[in-house]
């Protein structure tokens, strides 16, 4: 065994031994919990104050959906929300439902074509939003390693069953109220900004 070798090696292991020292001492630190000291009981708390006022409302789904693209084998697509970000994103929120009697598989096809977003898995990933007006067509963001921002990982759905889904894009010029949103294999569907 020659001597690059062995400090190559002796490296490795001590790179190593102090990785797993530095996970074993973050783990450690990271329970949060703090135990009372013996004999003590456990620390009091009060009761948060009111302040009086109207409590804020919890964001709901929309009663009505904003649009409904339909897919292969009972596949629907219901848009529930299109909000503008600030920092100049759209966000489409909704879900995916199974409206058929059979099980339904999740087409390739929603992904797209782009091999930078196919090798990342199943995803909404070819989904678009197409400015008329402007003449202009939004693909889903992507993040620094090429993963769409959208729902990824599914690849069935059960007849009846729904999965939650969200895409993001580029935001339009705020005078665009309106868009198309397009997925392959799904009708495309005229959906309001907000």
């Amino acid at each position: 065994m020659s001597v690059r070798y062995a400090k190559k090696t002796g490296r490795g292991v001590v790179a190593a031994v102090m990785a797993a020292g530095l996970l074993l001492g973050l783990a450690g630190c990271g329970s949060g919990e703090e135990k009372p000291p013996e004999g003590k009981g456990a620390p009091t708390t009060s009761a948060p104050k009111k302040t009086g006022g109207n409590p804020q409302p919890q964001s709901e789904e929309p009663s009505e959906p904003i649009a409904v693209l339909k897919g292969q084998e009972g596949l629907e697509l219901v848009v529930s929300s299109a909000k503008r970000d600030q920092g100049g994103f759209v966000t489409v929120s909704g879900k995916l439902t199974n409206a058929g009697s059979d099980v339904a598989v999740i087409p390739a096809q929603v992904g797209g074509n782009e091999t930078e977003i196919i090798k990342h898995g199943i995803s909404l990933g070819g989904a678009t939003l197409v400015d008329s007006v402007g003449k202009k067509r939004y693909y889903v963001l992507r993040d620094t390693d090429g993963r769409p921002l959208t729902t990824t990982g599914f690849d069935s759905l059960a007849p009846g069953a729904s999965s939650p889904v969200f895409m993001q894009f580029p935001a339009p010029p705020a005078t665009t109220t309106e868009v198309s949103l397009q997925l392959p294999t799904f009708t495309p569907a005229t959906i309001k900004l907000s």
